[in-house]
């Protein structure tokens, strides 16, 4: 323990983030950084616990608790406020390969299961975490380390997300020959398009593929498994073929005007948005922009979030984000949403406290159930209506809606962005290969062994388990390989 008596005697405290009517106008990263002597105060709050729920990596009540890659937080904690910087950082490195993502985009289910929540505020875990990858990557400690011994084993991994990046890095180290193939121009799958730079800067991605490189992994853009090359042809001609190509169909909505112009899905408009920066600086303009126009986000999670974000950006006349769910309470409910579960508290994300500097309140309606989209005699749309809810759960975990009668509205709209889900993978590649899905149309592979219905076919990640958070891919990711290492030379030495 760094000090017996940390958590009472400091507070918890998060580095101050540029002001939001600074950041909107241009597309940074947000966060500023604490000094090393103030990351070595807030470590001094981890009790070091002897049951440590922080890195436990469970589901309960349908969401995450405690670190999922079991990241061994309260020693790189402890070693934080010893001073003993790059220790911290090999030991993050056991079990994380890319703190540097996580660091930024997680929600850190680690801090929500923090013992130190229980009565008080928790570590900054996530904070501390960014600080010990930025600085070894500043520091120059993180190197490439190419396996001094190849197996003579071929591995194709499908898909450069965090999955397909954590399964690659660690087949790999195993020393096998691991080639990974990636629809989009760049690799890093939705780490790269699905997450705006605002979040996580694509030099950061693109400085972990540089190392990856290095270390021996090959790595093919604009190729689609199952239209460029056919699925066959990887099975003929690797030893195992390992699929991470995420749950990338879009959740539709079966609502009246859905084909006016101006209702588009959430990716389209984000991944427009970032590729036209990318490659531009916007200057190209093939994006779908919001610039002077009243935009409806319909969908109250991350992605419906970054819309929000986005639209900011481009200069958007107004915002506002619909959620079917109630707003949350102030305090965690200690009866329905006990520790160590993630608090399901309200707090306002980086996009809402945009939106409420600019305009002057949250962007967010709560409870509301869009009915119908209404066009103007060109087709264009000019408007939605809603109705507030009631939302229960059935005994068998249904969700059910209840309009109130008398609760009609009717929002001025110019782009609505549909940003409520997907609804799993993709099946040309699971069509050719003839590959069993679960009763939601994910790869079936059990979680542990990722083996799939057709043999030295693997699956792990969103293509297996649905959508979900980035480290749950690089958890999937990192045992899938050891599976994989397994099938091929009947033991493994992968964690």
């Amino acid at each position: 323990m760094s000090t017996p008596t940390g958590f009472m005697d400091f507070k918890r405290e998060l580095p101050t983030d540029r002001d939001p009517l600074e950041r909107i106008k241009d597309w940074g990263e947000f966060h500023k950084h604490f000094s090393d002597d103030q990351l070595r105060t807030q470590g001094a709050r981890c009790m070091d616990c002897g049951t440590p729920y922080c890195h436990t990596g469970m589901e309960l009540n349908g969401s995450a608790s405690g670190c999922p890659v079991n990241n061994l937080i309260p020693e790189w904690n402890n070693l934080i406020y010893r001073g003993l910087w790059h220790e911290a950082l090999e030991r993050l490195h056991k079990t994380n390969n890319f703190p540097e993502f996580t660091g930024r985009v997680c929600p850190a289910p680690c801090e929500g299961s923090c013992t130190v929540g229980l009565i008080g505020d928790a570590v900054t875990i996530k904070t501390i975490e960014q600080a010990i990858i930025d600085k070894g990557f500043d520091e120059g400690w993180v190197v490439p380390h190419p396996p001094k011994v190849r197996t003579g084993k071929r591995v194709a991994v499908v898909g450069s997300g965090p999955a397909g990046l954590a399964t690659a890095a660690q087949l790999n180290k195993a020393g096998h020959t691991v080639t990974v193939y990636e629809r989009a121009d760049r690799i890093g799958g939705l780490l790269v398009y699905g997450i705006p730079t605002m979040k996580l800067e694509k030099d950061v991605v693109q400085r972990r593929v540089d190392l990856l490189e290095a270390e021996g992994i090959t790595f093919v853009t604009n190729t689609e498994i199952g239209k460029d090359i056919p699925a066959a042809q990887l099975m003929n001609e690797f030893d195992a073929v390992v699929l991470c190509g995420g749950a990338t169909k879009p959740r539709e909505v079966d609502i009246e005007g859905r084909n006016l112009n101006g209702v588009h899905l959430a990716m389209d408009y984000l991944n427009g948005t970032i590729k036209s920066y990318l490659d531009s600086n916007l200057e190209d303009g093939n994006y779908i922009s919001a610039k002077d126009k009243n935009v409806i986000v319909i969908g109250g999670g991350d992605t419906g979030t970054d819309c929000v974000a986005t639209a900011l950006r481009h200069g958007c006349k107004s915002v506002t984000q619909f959620g079917t769910h109630a707003k949350a309470p102030l305090e965690r409910d200690q009866v329905s949403n006990p520790w160590p579960e993630f608090p399901n508290v309200y707090t306002l994300d980086y996009a809402q406290e945009e939106a409420k500097a600019l305009f002057g309140e949250d962007p967010r309606a709560f409870s509301v159930l869009t009915k119908k989209f209404v066009g103007d005699e060109n087709g264009n749309l000019k408007e939605l209506h809603t109705v507030q809810i009631e939302r229960t759960v059935d005994e068998t975990g249904r969700k059910i809606y209840k309009e109130i009668p008398g609760t009609e509205k009717i929002w001025p709209a110019d782009i609505v962005l549909i940003a409520i889900g997907f609804d799993g993978p993709e099946n040309t590649i699971i069509n050719q290969l003839g590959l069993e899905q679960d009763r939601r149309s994910n790869v079936k592979a059990s979680y542990g062994d990722y083996r799939t219905s057709v043999d030295k076919v693997f699956a792990a990640g969103d293509m297996r388990r649905g959508q979900s958070l980035v480290v749950w891919a690089i958890n999937e990711g990192r045992e899938a390989a050891r599976e994989v290492d397994r099938y091929l030379m009947g033991t493994t030495m992968l964690p």
